[in-house]
């Protein structure tokens, strides 16, 4: 149950961004963005350490390191 309240965190972190995108009060190139991403994309991987579920850890995998990647290039530009 823990681990389930774990991942839905990380979920709802990562559609709150999202749907913040899509009515233009949040930059995709920001450091909030891609930071919340990734700690929403690390939320729901610890999720899966109690179900593992393959194709949902490749994609918090890739989501993770893509966000990782926007984050450095955020703090990089100074956003």
């Amino acid at each position: 149950m823990l681990f389930d309240i774990i991942g839905l965190i990380g979920v709802l972190m990562i559609l709150v961004v999202y749907a913040a995108v899509q009515i233009d009060k949040m930059d995709v190139k920001s450091v909030r963005y891609s930071a919340v991403n990734a700690v929403g994309a690390v939320l729901i991987l610890v999720s899966l350490l109690m179900t593992f579920n393959l194709a949902s850890f490749v994609i918090e995998i890739a989501w993770l390191a893509i966000s990782l990647f926007g984050l450095f290039n955020a703090l990089r530009r100074g956003k």
